[in-house]
């Protein structure tokens, strides 16, 4: 039971380990909150499933995974640039025209499963992710080679990143009902700016 425990802390500590750091993720899921809650609620799952699919996969196959990631990571990393880009661009272009802030989503459970969608494969195209669990889960070595070990490992990782995730979710929401239009709409042309730098971090260095 103790080395269960053990396990568990170790997942716990992966999970938070890859979400707490805010990066172009978590600086879209903060804007999300700050314009419609359910749909925020809707996004950090779909951030935490990723991670768990991830750790999931990695406590399978971890060296296999760093050995196909090794070959095209550039190449994924200028994707997800890319995109990140792309989203940078249209978000700063509609505050610059004053549309910074749309309304929630009003398709109700269509509009959070829409947003589910668009995060979890945002969350897809990112190979830190993939790696990092790779490399912790090769580490880990046979601390995890037993199913009940892995499982536990696994539900640790998806529970401490949704639990991050969700904090992320309340802040921005308590905030964003809280502060004036004009403020929200300079955190939203910052965030898009800091999504746009984060875009260019990971693009570097290229193939």
């Amino acid at each position: 039971m103790s080395e269960l425990w053990t396990t568990g802390l170790a997942g716990a500590a992966a999970g938070l380990g890859v979400a707490v750091p805010i990066g172009a993720m978590g600086v879209l899921l903060i804007q999300e909150g700050m314009r419609d809650r359910r749909g925020a609620v809707a996004a950090a799952a779909a951030v935490a499933t990723v991670d768990m699919a991830y750790a999931a996969v990695a406590t399978a196959l971890g060296p296999l995974v760093a050995a196909a990631l090794s070959g095209v990571e550039a190449w994924v990393r200028l994707v997800s640039a890319g995109v990140l880009l792309t989203i940078a661009g249209r978000g700063l272009w509609a505050a610059r025209h004053g549309t910074q802030a749309p309304p929630p989503d009003s398709g109700g459970g269509a509009g959070a499963v829409r947003t589910f969608t668009r995060f979890a494969a945002l969350t897809l195209i990112n190979p830190t992710t993939a790696l990092y669990f790779a490399a912790l889960t090769t580490a880990q070595g046979s601390a995890l080679s037993g199913g009940v070990q892995g499982t536990v490992f696994v539900a640790a990782v998806f529970a401490a990143s949704l639990l991050w995730q969700q904090l992320l979710v309340a802040a921005s929401s308590f905030a964003g009902a809280r502060i004036s239009a004009t403020a929200r709409a300079w955190t939203f042309r910052v965030g898009y700016g800091l999504v746009a730098v984060y875009a260019v971090k990971i693009a570097l260095p290229l193939p």
